[in-house]
């Protein structure tokens, strides 16, 4: 993959950030591309997996319903509060 200015300019503009040093970005991005492109052709079909959730699934537990007073101690930090809720300004007419 040919990583160039006008892919890093394609990308500033999807991620909506500004990308000061372009050339040195379009550096660092190829040498990446080119490092993932290297592991592509390393042969891995004769390794076994050395992990996998599949063997032992995460054990489940029950969902219980608990009585908390969580609520009320971060309401209790809360400049307004009324019901179990916060109470802001405004600020869309």
């Amino acid at each position: 993959m040919k990583i160039d200015a006008k892919l890093v300019e394609k990308l500033e503009n999807l991620s909506m950030l500004e990308i000061a040093d372009k050339e040195k970005m379009a550096e660092n991005l190829a040498e990446i591309v080119e490092f993932v492109e290297m592991l592509h052709e390393i042969d891995t079909n004769e390794i076994e997996a050395t992990f996998s959730t599949l063997n032992n699934p995460t054990p489940l537990r029950e969902d219980e319903v608990k009585q908390s007073d969580v609520i009320k101690d971060v309401l209790s930090h809360a400049p307004k509060s009324k019901d179990d809720y916060f109470i802001v300004p405004k600020i869309i007419e």
